[in-house]
């Protein structure tokens, strides 16, 4: 593990997305918020650009931590065990953000919206051709993902933002496997993973009616 820490290497966090499923394909949230923490820190090797959702992310993955280890702790093994426990509990705020602010399953949901701008972002970096613009490629992902969750200032303050984006070919080798093309192999291999994730918990969010909570 110090290892892991001391090199970065996004191949590493994405196929851990690959350990968050078990054989029912249930959702392990240890897993899960193991591989966010890593996310993090590729956002964070960026520099500043992505703060504005590092920074929540951090505070979200928080929050899970304590649910985790928490006196309902049993509940929180995998997300459908949460899912289950939280609404049939009336633990979610469905309506507005009042009683529950701070419910696993609407912190999951900020990090599961999160989750799909990255993918979508980092699937348009692999299939895009070389002098593709990194800030356009994340600003269609933005907006295609997270945009329709934030108000119009931080809308324009992100989209600014992208514009200090490095090029395609330094984005890839930020990512530590390699030259560009070993990059987007990688890509090619690991995303498929953040995807089975995304969908699975997708669905459930879907099967609840929990996917516009407040």
């Amino acid at each position: 593990m110090d290892d892991l820490e001391s090199e970065f290497n996004l191949k590493v966090v994405l196929l851990s997305f690959k350990q968050c499923l078990n054989e029912k394909e249930e959702v392990l949230l240890d897993h899960y918020l193991a591989s966010w923490r890593g996310l993090v820190r590729f956002l964070n090797s960026l520099g500043t650009i992505f703060s504005f959702i590092s920074k929540d992310v951090v505070a979200k993955l928080q929050i899970m931590e304590q649910l985790c280890g928490g006196p309902q702790q049993e509940h929180y093994s995998t997300l459908q065990a949460m899912v289950a426990y939280e609404v049939g509990s009336q633990l979610v705020d469905l309506e507005r953000r009042s009683r529950h602010p701070d419910s696993g399953c609407r912190t999951v949901l900020r990090l599961h919206r999160a989750l799909h701008w990255l993918q979508l972002f980092l699937e348009g970096i692999r299939t895009s051709p070389e002098d593709a613009r990194t800030a356009a490629l994340c600003t269609d992902s933005y907006n295609a993902s997270l945009a329709a969750y934030h108000p119009w200032i931080i809308r324009r303050a992100v989209t600014v933002a992208f514009c200090a984006l490095p090029t395609r070919k330094v984005f890839l080798e930020t990512m530590n496997v390699g030259s560009p093309e070993q990059a987007v192999e990688m890509l090619g291999e690991a995303l498929p993973f953040i995807e089975r994730v995304y969908n699975i918990s997708q669905r459930l969010y879907a099967e609840h009616a929990l996917l516009d909570l407040p």
